[in-house]
């Protein structure tokens, strides 16, 4: 096995290429990945262009009063409270409020106890008037009396 070590190993490729009839394929030239789609994949990523963009039927399945929610919740808030309560936390309740507040304030969210408060009220308020017995407040109390 006398070989010919003055060639380069590109050289002996090509010749190898040459016997079997191969087209050459350089080092420098990246070749694209052909990827195995099935039809059914190429079917629903592909968009008809005689059609205008549909929106996924699961994109939004809220319906519209209870997207309305965020909005009644910041009026109620953005009203200021003229009556004044008191009310009683477990120091871990009143922790994790604080850790809120603080979280909010990094990110330039400025935010009170009191307005975090105001905000859970009234999300019970209205879940519990649009949803009655489903209402996270009527579970609980159930919950609790049980």
């Amino acid at each position: 096995m006398s070989e010919d070590y003055s060639l380069g190993t590109y050289s002996k490729l090509a010749e190898t290429a040459e016997k079997k009839q191969q087209p050459v394929i350089s080092a420098s030239v990246a070749q694209p990945r052909i990827q195995n789609v099935n039809d059914t994949t190429k079917k629903a990523t592909t968009i008809p262009s005689n059609r205008d963009t549909v929106i996924p039927r699961s994109y939004d399945t809220t319906t519209d009063s209870s997207k309305d929610y965020i909005e009644v919740v910041r009026k109620a808030v953005k009203l200021l409270g003229e009556k004044a309560a008191t009310h009683r936390f477990t120091a871990n309740e009143k922790d994790a409020i604080a850790d809120i507040v603080y979280s909010l304030r990094k990110k330039g969210i400025t935010t009170s106890e009191n307005e975090i408060t105001r905000i859970a009220i009234n999300y019970l308020v209205w879940d519990y008037s649009n949803n009655k017995q489903a209402s996270i407040l009527s579970r609980v109390l159930e919950r609790l009396n049980a």
